[in-house]
C-alpha cells in the first residue's frame, strides 16, 4: 500500500515488481487460457470488424483493475474495455489522481487470430505524466519495463534505441488505413518517398518496443488512446529516443494533439517523420 505522504516515485521504488506480477498473473489466468482457444461466443466486434474484444481483454482489465487500484490507494484506473463502456472515464487521465491506463490484449485481432504478436500494456501516470509503464507479450514471453528518469529494459536488459545507420530506408509502422481520416491519409503519403520504408502497424505497443530496441526506426499514428501509446512512449523516451506531433510538441495523453504523430529512435528522425508528415520535406 502507498503510505501517507509517498510520492509516487518512492512508491514505485517499493512496487515495480507487485505490478510486473499483476501483469503476469492478469495474462496466466485470463489471456493464455484462451489463446487460440477462443470460441465464437467470446468473441465481439465493437466499432467494426476490425476493432474486436474478447473475454481475455475484458477479464484481464476486471483482475487489473481490481489489483492496481488496491496496490496505489486513490488511484483510479482507465482500462480500454471500460471506456467502452462509460466513455466519460477517460476524462480521469486528465484529473488530479494517479491513474493506471490499462489495455489488457493490445492486438487483439492478432490475438483472435492465433499470433503472438499481442501485449498486455499498463502504464502509471499523474496529471498528464507517465513515470512507470510495462509492456509485457506472453505468447512471446518479454517484459519490458520503463521508469521515468530510471531507464527502459527488456527481460532486465537495458535499452537503447540508438540512431538509424546512416543510408538505410527508415523503416516507419504507420496507422492502418481504416483508423485514419482523409486528412490523415493524405499526411501518411509524405511518407511514400525515397529513403524511407513505411508499412502497416501490428500492435502499437509491440511497435513501440521495436523502436525502443533499435529494430524499427519511428512510428506515424493518427490515434490518440491513451492505452495504446503511453507505456510505449515512456519506452521509447527511457531508450534514448523522443516523440512530437506536427506542431513539433511532444505527444500528450491527455489529448488535443495534431495527428499523425511519431516516435522515433533519436530527435533527428523523429524531425525528419514530423517534415514529411506535414508536407515540408
Amino acid at each position: 500500500m502507498i503510505e501517507s505522504n509517498e510520492t509516487i516515485d518512492e512508491f514505485l521504488a517499493r512496487h515495480t515488481d507487485d505490478v510486473e506480477e499483476a501483469v503476469r498473473k492478469a495474462a496466466a489466468q485470463e489471456i493464455m487460457p484462451r489463446w487460440r482457444r477462443l470460441a465464437d461466443h467470446e468473441v465481439d466486434q465493437k466499432a467494426g470488424p476490425h476493432d474486436l474484444v474478447t473475454d481475455a481483454d475484458r477479464k484481464a482489465e476486471l483482475y487489473l483493475t481490481e489489483v492496481l487500484a488496491a496496490l496505489l490507494p486513490g488511484s483510479v484506473v482507465v482500462g480500454e474495455e471500460a471506456v467502452h463502456a462509460n466513455p466519460a472515464s477517460y476524462e480521469a487521465i486528465r484529473g488530479e489522481a494517479p491513474v493506471w491506463i490499462v489495455d489488457p490484449v493490445d492486438g487483439t485481432r492478432q490475438f483472435v487470430h492465433g499470433d503472438p504478436g499481442f501485449c498486455t500494456l499498463v502504464a502509471l501516470a499523474h496529471r498528464g505524466v507517465v513515470h512507470a509503464s510495462w509492456t509485457y507479450a506472453p505468447a512471446l514471453d518479454r517484459l519490458a519495463t520503463a521508469v521515468r528518469g530510471r531507464g527502459a529494459f527488456l527481460d532486465g536488459e537495458r535499452l537503447y534505441a540508438g540512431p538509424p545507420e546512416p543510408g538505410r530506408d527508415l523503416r516507419v509502422a504507420t496507422s492502418h488505413p481504416d483508423y485514419t481520416t482523409d486528412e490523415q491519409k493524405h499526411a501518411l503519403t509524405g511518407l511514400r518517398t525515397p529513403g524511407v520504408a513505411p508499412r502497416p502497424c501490428g500492435s502499437a505497443g509491440l511497435e513501440y518496443l521495436a523502436v525502443a530496441r533499435g529494430e524499427s526506426d519511428a512510428t506515424a499514428f493518427s490515434w490518440e488512446a491513451a492505452w495504446d501509446h503511453a507505456a510505449g512512449l515512456l519506452l521509447v523516451e527511457e531508450a534514448g529516443g523522443t516523440h512530437l506531433t506536427r506542431t513539433g510538441e511532444p505527444f500528450r495523453i491527455t489529448g488535443d494533439n495534431e495527428l499523425p504523430f511519431t516516435a522515433a529512435r533519436d530527435a533527428a528522425t523523429a524531425r525528419r517523420v514530423v517534415a514529411l508528415l506535414s508536407g515540408e520535406a
